[in-house]
């Protein structure tokens, strides 16, 4: 019961203290919602990243590597792009031979993407990004299909003249028509579309369909040499395979197949998602570091401000401090009194900072394809915060008017 009317007798005097001097409390209480604001800004902001990738690495999945000339994560100083450079790309060939090896293996494929122009009576695509597939990338990337459907694998196996492809070229080059049965010339040679993939939007990791056109890598093959080109060999483990092991698997049969030497390095890299994961972990870590400093720094100024106020708060205040206290009233009521009170102005101040960021979260995802959230983990914290500093900053002026000798309090005025 008597928290409960500390709570209120707080909040009544909060009241006051902000009626009082409107402006003096609203330019006190500024420093205390930037300093929020900041803060929970950029946690939202880095878990709507977080998010976005997590969501991008299901669909990708975790249970994927992928064999490419270049390894992921390279750079600084000691980088020996020299000695990749000279690294010859995966070709289709070991991609099959690979196919022939792999026990921990459930699907492979093999792919590369390359640019060109598609043509539909008048209406060009320029430098559309356009990738040859082999038969298993469906069972890999398991993007779903809108309308039509995937190669057969008569169609793979042949490299026929038929195409999937995403949803913004669709309707770039199609409009309103259907492009089910439509054939598109590209390379020199006219392709059906047989198939349109479901609009996926911007991603983080791995890369949208939507201004994909796909094509079986045996048509691609016939045209173009594929050595041109950055290859990927991507696969999937069996179910209950784990990862490390069918790196270990992999690793074993590319050296064997490319016939290395027990001493001689791998010419090839073994590419995994948790190697992107583990640099964005890196950057998250220092963006958050990034936003508490410049959310300190506002908070340090709302800190003093809330101080100001319960400062003025106790110098106004100093006589009825002193007939409380000539009542009986203890120390204990009178500070936790005055530090009910700073934590409820620093919490006011940290409720409209949370206002402006769920604001701003809500006007970013009206303006932006990407997903944008304010967690209650987020909000929990924020309040938190804004409690912590009612105390830090509150607990001085609330000593000092509970330590007031009685008799000379009621002579102040």
């Amino acid at each position: 019961m008597k928290l409960y009317q500390y709570i209120v007798e707080g909040g009544r005097l909060a009241g006051g203290a902000l009626r009082s001097n409107p402006l003096r409390s609203v330019l006190s209480l500024l420093g205390m919602t930037l300093g929020i604001f900041s803060i929970i800004t950029v946690f939202a902001i880095v878990d709507s990243l977080e998010k976005s990738i997590r969501d991008s690495v299901e669909q990708v999945g975790s249970d994927i590597i992928y064999v490419q000339k270049w390894p992921w994560g390279g750079g600084g100083p000691n980088y020996p792009w020299w000695k990749i450079f000279q690294h010859p790309e995966p070709r289709y060939e070991e991609m099959q031979k690979l196919e022939s090896r792999l026990t921990t293996a459930e699907a492979i494929t093999f792919m590369f993407n390359m640019r060109s122009n598609l043509n539909y009576r008048s209406n060009v695509i320029e430098n559309a990004n356009v990738g040859g597939v082999s038969h298993d990338y469906i069972k890999i990337w398991q993007v779903p299909i809108e309308r039509g459907r995937y190669f057969s694998a008569n169609e793979s196996a042949s490299g026929a003249n038929v195409a999937l492809i995403g949803a913004d070229i669709a309707e770039g080059m199609f409009g309103a028509l259907d492009p089910i049965g439509k054939e598109v010339r590209i390379l020199g040679e006219k392709v059906r579309i047989i198939g349109i993939f479901e609009k996926e939007g911007e991603k983080l990791i791995g890369e949208s369909h939507d201004e994909f056109f796909v094509l079986p890598v045996k048509f691609m093959l016939r045209k173009v040499n594929e050595e041109q080109f950055q290859n990927t060999i991507m696969i999937k483990a069996r179910e209950g395979v784990e990862i490390d092991r069918l790196i270990d698997d992999v690793e074993g049969a590319m050296r064997s197949i490319r016939r290395l030497r027990p001493i001689v390095e791998n010419n090839f890299a073994i590419n995994e998602i948790s190697i992107i994961q583990n640099s964005l972990d890196s950057l998250f870590g220092v963006i958050n570091i990034g936003g508490i400093i410049i959310g300190g720094f506002a908070l340090l100024a709302g800190g003093f401000g809330i101080a100001n106020i319960m400062f003025v708060s106790v110098s106004e205040r100093i006589n009825q401090i002193g007939i409380q206290k000539a009542l009986g009233a203890r120390r204990q009521f009178i500070l936790l009194q005055f530090l009910v009170e700073s934590i409820i102005l620093s919490l006011l101040g940290g409720i409209i900072g949370l206002l402006l960021v769920a604001l701003s979260v809500l006007g970013a995802n009206q303006s932006f394809e990407f997903d944008f959230i304010l967690s209650g983990d987020n909000i929990m914290l924020g309040l938190i915060i804004s409690s912590s500093i009612g105390v830090i900053f509150g607990i001085i002026p609330a000593m000092r008017a509970s330590l007031k000798d009685p008799v000379e309090a009621m002579r102040a005025n």
